[in-house]
């Protein structure tokens, strides 16, 4: 590990003046959750919608240079409703950073599963918000095993009684060009996961007014990570993705701009004894 890279630190400071201190092609998984357009002025000061993208790119830029050929970026972000519609700074984004050489391989959906009713005039609450997936090249380091899930009360009906067309694989009936083998699940107890994560929002008193749950950094480093792996969080807020990746024997870097978040996060981490692997 390069003697350069501040590992399991959490720094204090802008990202966009710390990260080009990082060497290049250094960390395995980038996970944030950068301010949303116009959130939290009270504390990030807020980016206005229409100013996003050109904020984000010099981050981005970064990003891809300090990022491994065979790593993966996971971006948690959502769009605003803006004068009655949904704003498209989201849209435009993915755009951008596809011109500025990345790769949108994938998009998970984080459903919160314990978001409270509202109503608006012309909308309802939003109850899910994007991880959008993004690489450097086509080829990426990925542990699909890590996150198997238990193969579920389906698998006891569905797969007690197999057709002839269930044991080879059939082309699709609606003419998709898929088609499956149902009997390769005959035996298994767990399945591969879907690209929707059903996790509670964070409850907890950290401190911090938008921190995620850390079961959401945790699927990501175990999904695109092993042992020993470098995690960066750019905006690392209460330390989440710090505490996630020290959990699971990753070196974790972060940076926080905000003074009460960074103390926050370091005395979590320090109560935790999250400093060292």
């Amino acid at each position: 590990m390069s003697d350069s890279l501040p590992l399991n630190q959490i720094i204090l400071g802008d990202c966009r003046e710390v990260l080009p201190t990082l060497p290049n092609q250094s960390v395995d998984l980038i996970m944030t959750s950068p301010p949303y357009a116009d959130s939290r002025q009270a504390t990030y000061g807020g980016i206005a919608p229409d100013n996003y993208t050109a904020w984000f790119l010099p981050i981005s830029a970064q990003l891809l240079r300090v990022l491994k050929p065979s790593g993966t970026f996971i971006l948690n972000i959502k769009e605003k409703v803006v004068n009655g519609e949904r704003h498209t700074y989201v849209i435009e984004l993915i755009l951008a950073m596809r011109r500025q050489g990345w790769l949108w391989t994938e998009e998970f959906i984080w459903h919160k599963k314990n978001s409270y009713p509202g109503k608006w005039p012309n909308r309802f609450r939003d109850a899910w918000e994007r991880c959008l997936q993004f690489n450097k090249q086509r080829q990426f380091t990925m542990y699909q095993e890590a996150v198997m899930v238990p193969m579920g009360k389906w698998a006891e009906k569905r797969l007690s009684k197999l057709s002839e067309t269930d044991q080879v694989r059939d082309p699709s009936k609606v003419g998709s060009g898929f088609g499956k083998n149902v009997s390769n699940w005959l035996g298994r107890e767990k399945a591969y996961p879907t690209n929707v994560l059903h996790l509670a929002t964070e409850t907890s008193n950290t401190g911090h007014s938008a921190s995620y749950p850390r079961g959401l950094p945790e699927w990501f480093i175990k999904l695109f990570t092993k042992e020993g792996d470098v995690v960066l969080d750019p905006f690392i807020g209460s330390g989440t993705t710090a505490e996630a990746a020290a959990e699971l024997g990753r070196y974790y870097i972060g940076i926080e701009i905000m003074p009460q978040y960074h103390a926050i996060a370091q005395a979590t981490l320090k109560a935790r004894g999250k400093r060292l692997i």
